[in-house]
Parts: structure tokens; sequence; C-alpha cells
């Protein structure tokens, strides 16, 4: 079995420094609003592509600026500017969808890579795309046997792209899935004017709905069936099949949630993958993992597609079944680089000896840990509280407003 690149999302440099900190091969972000997280996520700008390409270049990860929305003419000058400071930047590659994102890419020498919107299903539409790219995003709606037909004609015929390698297939592993065919959906766009196809989805399809019968006006509540929201998707229980099937990316969804849920979500497929490799994958550790990948946001988990199955895995509630949630507690003010001690305003919650702490900001990323001790005030204590000056030492640095959090645990209705 081969080692699949581990790809994460990135919606804010706090969740780009967690991916980084927690073994991610490449990420994924949006710049302004042409990509499908416009209103989801904060984006970075055009700005930030040098500081994002500098970061995941010290770190030897590869960077993929997703333009994969609908494009009208009023955005192809955006679309060309995007493109053209993206490799001025040294992005490594372009995640596209409409042919005119396709076109402009490959006129400055960008890589391109086929969104899954594109609906790629059969060997057919591989060859043809790979005139102009050289990895495509399978449609979400495949079994995994018919990803290994795909990977294996790809490799049988000697499909290449137009770098001379091989193409290169990508599916999604962990996340979100949504009740359109391979994320094109209309409902937001209709109910509210809100093109979800251009990055700005309402998620009508996580609510609950009450069904009338026109004919006869019987009204029927859907109680617990939220029927147009799926489970997330989860692929850790069974990532050696995923491996087997010749896949060489492993993407995983998730660009509008926090930094926490993307440290600790590629932290566990990184374990994973690592596990496959060297020989000591089992159900021991996925039961550890699953564990982990419980505590943070998610719409209970599902196999998808993959193993054969239907549609029907639905979700119970509109919102998250995460075990844990986080608390805000205040915000970092100074670090003392020689004691390593980070000092802290206690803005709301108190702070106790034995909390675990949540640790976000840009540079700092999403740092978990378990406070032993503390000082409050320069005093040792086992508590602060609102308008206290806690310091705490880490072994990282943090850096003025870092935000902090306590983790608590999370009721979850069954």
């Amino acid at each position: 079995m081969q080692k699949i690149e581990l790809m994460a999302p990135a919606g804010n440099f706090e969740s780009l420094q967690a991916a980084l900190d927690n073994g991610a091969d490449s990420v994924y972000f949006g710049v302004e609003q042409l990509n499908m997280r416009a209103r989801a996520s904060i984006n970075f700008t055009l700005d930030d592509l040098q500081e994002i390409s500098k970061r995941c270049k010290a770190k030897n990860v590869r960077t993929y600026l997703t333009l994969n929305t609908i494009i009208y003419d009023h955005d192809l000058s955006i679309v060309k500017t995007l493109i053209k400071q993206a490799k001025e930047a040294d992005i490594t590659a372009v995640i596209a969808m409409d042919q005119a994102v396709i076109a402009s890419a490959r006129e400055v020498g960008m890589e391109v890579h086929i969104s899954t919107q594109i609906n790629i299903t059969n060997i057919e539409t591989v060859k043809f795309y790979a005139m102009f790219a050289d990895t495509m995003v399978l449609s979400r709606e495949l079994s995994l046997r018919q990803v290994k037909r795909i990977t294996e004609q790809i490799e049988k015929e000697q499909i290449k792209g137009p770098s001379g390698k091989l193409v290169e297939i990508e599916i999604f592993g962990h996340g979100a899935l949504c009740m359109a065919v391979s994320g094109k959906c209309y409902m937001s766009l209709h109910s509210q004017n809100s093109s979800a196809n251009r990055g700005a989805c309402k998620q009508n399809c996580r609510k609950k709905y009450t069904v009338i019968d026109q004919e006869t006006g019987f009204e029927m509540e859907l109680d617990n069936e939220y029927i147009m929201s799926p489970k997330d998707l989860c692929t850790i229980d069974f990532l050696d099949e995923i491996v087997d099937s010749g896949i060489k990316v492993l993407k995983i969804e998730g660009r509008g949630r926090a930094p926490e849920y993307v440290a600790k979500v590629i932290k566990c497929y990184r374990e994973a993958i690592d596990s496959i490799e060297n020989g000591t994958y089992s159900k021991e550790e996925v039961i550890t993992w699953m564990k982990t990948l419980e505590t943070v946001y998610n719409r209970g988990f599902w196999s998808g597609y993959y193993l054969g199955q239907k549609l029907g895995e639905w979700s119970k509630g509109s919102g998250s079944h995460a075990t844990q949630k986080k608390v805000y507690i205040g915000k970092g003010t100074h670090f003392f680089p020689k004691a390593k001690v980070g000092e802290f305003k206690i803005e709301a919650y108190n702070i106790n000896v034995g909390d675990t702490i949540l640790i976000t900001g840009p540079t700092t990323g999403a740092q978990e840990l378990v406070v032993n001790e503390f000082l409050v005030n320069d005093v040792k204590l086992t508590e602060g509280t609102k308008g206290d000056l806690v310091t705490i030492k880490l072994p990282f640095r943090i850096r003025q407003s870092d935000k902090l959090y306590k983790i608590v645990e999370n009721k979850v209705e069954a």
C-alpha cells in the first residue's frame, strides 16, 4: 500500500497553522469570494497569499487555491488577478470546475485540480480532463469499488496529466456531506436568493420540516428525521480499504470549521495513515481515534457511499453532536520567553487547576493542554476569575490577543 497525501482545510490562519502543526501534507483555502465557502469561513485576502506560501513551504506542505464556484462574466477579471497573484506567490495548484478558471490557470502555467463539482464518475471523463489537470476529485457518490476501477484504468492505460505524470485521484475522507449531487444545490438560491453554487449556502437542508399532503391536507411532522441532512462522512475505520483503492489524495472537509476541529481531525488521520504504512493499524486504534473525532463538531458519522450503502444516514439534529465544547475564558496579554510562561486576562468564565484549555491564534494555531498549576496575579492559586491576570507555563509561544478557552463536556441528546 502506498502512502497517501493528507489534505487539510484552512478557513483562516488559525486553521492553517493547526493543519501544519498536526501533519497535513497539503492545505486548501479560499481567497475573497470566489470559492464554495465564501460565507462559511473568514477567507483569506490576496495579500495573504505570500504568507500562506511561506508558512507551508517551511514545512514542505503543498498549497491549493480553491476557485470552484460558478463564474460569471463580471468575475473573469478577478479570476485572472487571483490566479496571477497565486502564481507569483508560488501556490502549488488551483482547484477549479469552470472552464474559464481552468484555461486561465493553464495560461500562466499553474497546476490544475478538478473539483468535485465536475462530478467525475468514469474513466472517459478522467481522460478528457487529463488534457488540463493532474489531479481530479471524483464524485462523492461513487463506491470504493468504482473508485478502484478508475485508478486501475489510469495505471493500465497510463493516463497522464499536463505534468507528464499519471493522473492522481482525490476523494473526500471526512466531514460534512450534502444532500445535493457533488455539492450542486439550488435550495438556498430558490428560497433566499443566496446561491450555494457561489459559496453562499444558507443550509436549508439542515432544518426540520413539516410535510403537507396537498390533496388531503394531512400534515406530518418529521420528528427526529432531518431527511435532507446527512451525517458527516468518516472513513477512519476503513482507511486501509481507502488506501487500497489506489487514490493519491485524501481530502478532509471543513473550511468553515474551527481550528481545533482541523487540529484533531488532521492529527487522527495523520496517525491512521502512518499506522497503515508501518503495519500497526488496528481496531483498538480506530476506537481511540473515533472518540477523539466525536469531541469536535459533527452531525454523527457514516461511511458515505464508499461501501455501497444507500443514502439514509440522517443527522438527528440541526447542530453538532460533539461530545465536547469550548467556552471562552479570556485572551493572551504577554509571553515570557525565558520562563516559557504565557499571561492571560480572564474576561469571562473561571479557570481552575485541572481544566483542559484550548489556545487559538493566527500564529499559534490550536493548542490544547491540561493546566496543572498557574499563578493568579502573581500568587499560586487553584482558581482564576474574571478580571484576573493568570500566568501558565506553556510548551509553546503565545501572542497578544490569542484566545483562551476551557474545554467542557457537551451533553448530546440521544
